[in-house]
């Protein structure tokens, strides 16, 4: 499974081009993030992409997990976020007949 990479010095705007561009897409949206400000930016991510998405009938969400990684030889704990799609269906609107 490929993951975006997000690290604290990630632009949110840019990760949340990338997560848009994927839901369009039908690709499968995985985030992994290593370090508090990496979440940050991961998150403040996920909040544009939606502002991105909800105009076109598409919403998202997202589930965070831990994972032992290794990186340059050390064990670290990474966040995985998941992001998953929801479709938005209009809903139907309601007139009260005042009487």
């Amino acid at each position: 499974m490929d993951f975006l990479k997000v690290s604290s010095k990630s632009s949110p705007a840019s990760v949340a081009g990338a997560i848009a561009g994927m839901v369009k897409d039908g690709v499968p949206v995985n985030m992994q993030c290593v370090g508090a400000g990496a979440v940050n930016q991961a998150i403040k991510a996920v909040a544009i992409a939606r502002g991105f998405l909800i105009p076109t009938g598409v919403d998202i969400s997202c589930a965070p997990t831990f994972s032992d990684i290794e990186i340059g030889g050390e064990s670290r704990t990474a966040i995985r976020i998941a992001i998953y799609v929801h479709q938005l269906v209009p809903q139907a609107s309601t007139t009260l007949n005042p009487e």
